[in-house]
């Protein structure tokens, strides 16, 4: 479920897009894992690639920044605020996720796009699925757009659903994008689109990508290793 955050008084905004986690600290008393002192910054429009086994901590960030926890100590700034000073409509418009376990609704595949922003006119939907190199896929089903897919995309592979999820990524074109690569076994093609895409969609943008494949890692700007919730390496 969704969290319950109350809003600030008085929320701020903020006119660069740089993160910074300054000393955040949480635990989850039942599962032993603690997550303490946590410092290191992405710098604006820049990739840093978060590295660690299963359990070091990597998602807990995410969930962090998007506010699903909230740290126990310490801070998460964008720009220089801090985000718990935000409207928190206004923290998750500046976001976009792409996640492996991609959500879709048993609806049409231009209202699963759509999520990446409501307004969005059919025009823009499609241009964002060109962008992410799933708008020939679309128009070669029976009723295109208008096609409906099952409950968590059912009846598509797992590079159809994470292409999807890109295109919504490309329509919200939120400053900040929170990035899981996708480790299930794909074929050459999918996976060649995926990277396509993804190459294209991380442009000019502030990105903290869980990263699974070597090539992410050697492409980003910075690289964080974690583990059993510490950062043991940084660096670029």
């Amino acid at each position: 479920d969704a969290p319950f955050i109350a809003n600030p008084g008085q929320p701020k905004t903020v006119e660069r897009f740089d993160l910074s986690f300054e000393g955040v600290g949480f635990c989850y008393e039942e599962e032993g894992f603690e997550m303490k002192d946590l410092t290191f910054s992405v710098p604006e429009q820049t990739v840093t690639a978060l590295v660690g086994s299963s359990g070091s901590g990597k998602t807990t960030l995410t969930n962090l920044l998007l506010r699903f926890w909230e740290p126990q100590a310490g801070n998460i700034r964008i720009g220089e605020v801090d985000i718990r000073e935000m409207d928190y409509d206004y923290l998750l418009s500046k976001i976009s996720v792409v996640m492996q376990n991609v959500i879709l609704f048993s609806d049409t595949i231009a209202n699963n796009i759509k999520v990446g922003d409501r307004n969005a006119t059919q025009a823009e939907i499609e241009e964002a699925a060109r962008r992410a190199m799933i708008h020939d896929f679309i128009v070669g089903l029976p009723d295109g757009y208008e096609t409906k897919i099952g409950e968590n995309g059912l009846g598509l592979s797992g590079g159809q659903k994470q292409r999807l999820s890109i295109a919504r990524a490309f329509l919200k074109d939120a400053p900040i994008l929170l990035l899981d690569e996708i480790t299930s076994n794909i074929d050459p093609v999918n996976e060649y689109k995926i990277q396509q895409a993804m190459s294209a969609l991380i442009r000019n943008r502030t990105v903290l990508v869980i990263a699974h494949h070597l090539q992410t890692i050697r492409n980003a700007h910075q690289i964080i290793v974690m583990d059993k919730g510490r950062l043991i390496e940084s660096g670029t």
